[in-house]
């Protein structure tokens, strides 16, 4: 009798109801997460033709389905709830929309991401081109339905999805066919047959399944970044070889690529990881052998061009630069011998055993740690130095050839980045004869394009010979469209986005794959476009990373 009356008052209070609900929505959003990170990157339709339109109408239909179907899912489970346990489930969750539960409910990246949202439908409203703004038809489809999108996504996976690593593997495991993809078009093997449709010398700057190849070494980047953050997580030896061997075909892949935003994507992930890995020798080892690698790979496809000289596109972006450099063997040869040397002790100190914690020994080893931060901090600081230093000989000494090749990535003049310099200049200059209104809220998003038209249309084509319908930098672009409270609430969003990954990934190791990955695009953003190409890879790791802190945050409050 007693264990009737148990189970009785269970049904009843719906015990287990708000799990099975959760479950169910839960499986539903993996089933559209599993379709963003296999079948978005990969999908095409007439070759580059169309690329960007077939990616845009694949990423909507893939979230505008996943927001249905939970939401038809939540909606006969909140009738079951009336009909069985009189709303009580419902009357819980509702609850945590009160005012007074919001700092639990909503955390800073939340909010930075919801006044970014609203400062876009601001933007939109008040813009002389409401139609293209909320489309985004006039420029690369980002108007405020893509945003809402994005945004809604956001919220939807980072509330609702328990995150499962199994997806981020097939997210690697798709990314290695679109390197390998990349790969062959840089031996002009085209085994898409897709480079034989367009004009021979249109031909180099589009591969794989990804379109232009600044979009194709945005989505490696992400990859890159997050191959490298989870070998520098991983625990277990064959995750590490499987990490390593997706690194080095990312690092082929982004310099085979030939766009220069991949130099950013490398500096920023080899210039910061350093002061999360060095706070261990096992980081620091693993660092370095990251390093190794990388150079090891730019030697190797140095030879490569050598070798095959007719059969490949070759390397004219920075990265010719550097296989240029007649030392750059000797380097590769001492980063190993530095390698083996690091793992050749740290055995022989395995050999000796583990320290046990709070020891004197322990604490030496912890003091290490923050010395090598420290350093490498040094470093950090003296390289900044002395490229500010260079720029500054070059655009204001005039000493350009005094740095050889490099000085014409320092010399910044109209034609720097491929006209980049130009259309940066011209940005500004449009901005300052905005009305208040459009100096505050700009004139729209992706409006870009319109604007350039109405106003330099003339300039544009005899400066540089081509219509500019995007700023070539992301935040550049959300400056001039939607204003600068919404560049500022985006980067709030990033940042908090970034603490939020760093505070909670030694709970989870697929954390500190997405603070990679989402480092590294965040520095390519400064040469390039918000494309919903690569973009909603970017968008969706934050959503993945927001998920497992919001799990990680609720193991913490229940211990």
């Amino acid at each position: 009798m007693q264990k009737n009356g148990k189970k009785k008052e269970t049904v009843s209070t719906g015990g287990h109801f708000p799990a099975v609900c959760a479950s169910v929505v839960s499986g539903i959003i993996t089933i559209f997460v599993v379709l963003l990170v296999t079948v978005f990157p990969l999908i095409y339709r007439h070759a580059y033709f169309d690329i960007l339109e077939t990616k845009y109408q694949c990423y909507y239909v893939c979230v505008i389905g996943m927001l249905v179907f939970s939401l038809m899912a939540a909606l006969i489970m909140l009738a079951i709830d009336l009909a069985r346990y009189g709303g009580k489930n419902a009357k819980a969750l509702f609850a945590r929309l009160h005012p007074h539960s919001w700092k639990q409910t909503f955390c800073a990246a939340d909010v930075a991401v919801l006044v970014f949202w609203l400062i876009a439908l601001i933007s939109t409203f008040q813009s002389d081109y409401f139609y293209e703004s909320f489309w985004g038809n006039e420029g690369r489809y980002t108007g405020l339905f893509l945003l809402t999108l994005y945004v809604a996504a956001y919220f939807v996976i980072s509330r609702f999805w328990k995150m499962k690593g199994w997806v981020l593997e097939l997210f690697l495991i798709s990314g290695m066919i679109v390197c390998a993809i990349g790969i062959t078009d840089y031996f002009e093997l085209d085994i898409l047959n897709f480079r034989g449709k367009i004009k021979p010398e249109q031909s180099t700057i589009f591969t794989s399944t990804m379109g232009n190849i600044n979009t194709y070494t945005a989505y490696v980047g992400l990859l890159m970044g997050f191959s490298a953050g989870m070998f520098a997580a991983a625990r277990s030896v064959g995750r590490q070889i499987w990490y390593y061997l997706c690194l080095t075909v990312c690092f082929f892949a982004i310099i085979m690529g030939c766009s220069d935003n991949a130099y950013l994507a490398l500096m920023a992930m080899f210039g910061l990881l350093p002061f999360v890995m060095f706070r261990t020798w096992k980081g620091t080892r693993r660092y370095l052998l990251m390093l190794a690698g990388f150079f090891t790979v730019v030697q190797c496809i140095d030879w490569i061009n050598i070798c095959y000289e007719d059969m490949v596109i070759g390397l004219d972006s920075l990265f010719g630069v550097i296989t240029g450099f007649g030392g750059l063997l000797y380097i590769v040869i001492a980063l190993w011998l530095i390698v083996a040397a690091c793992y050749y002790t740290a055995w022989k100190t395995r050999a000796r055993g583990i320290a046990v914690p709070g020891s004197e020994e322990e604490k030496r080893a912890m003091l290490w740690g923050r010395r090598r931060i420290l350093a490498w901090g040094i470093f950090a600081a003296l390289v900044i130095f002395a490229g500010i230093a260079a720029f500054y000989d070059v655009n204001v000494g005039g000493n350009a050839q005094r740095y050889g090749a490099l000085g014409r990535y320092l010399l910044f003049d109209d034609s720097w980045g491929t006209n980049r310099g130009y259309i940066w200049k011209m940005s500004i200059a449009l901005y300052k004869e905005f009305p208040l209104r459009h100096k505050l809220f700009g004139y729209g998003p992706d409006t870009f394009g319109i604007l350039t038209t109405n106003k330099i249309f003339r300039g544009m084509i005899d400066v540089s010979g081509q219509i500019y319908d995007s700023a070539h930098n992301e935040y550049l672009q959300y400056f001039v469209t939607i204003g600068p409270f919404g560049l500022i609430a985006y980067l709030v969003f990033l940042g908090s986005s970034v603490l939020a990954m760093l505070k909670n990934y030694r709970s989870n190791i697929y954390l500190f794959g997405a603070l990679s990955a989402v480092i590294c695009y965040a520095f390519q953003a400064l040469v390039n476009i918000n494309l919903p190409i690569a973009s909603p890879i970017m968008w969706l790791v934050f959503s993945i990373a927001a998920a497992a802190c919001r799990e990680a945050r609720k193991k913490q409050m229940a211990v």
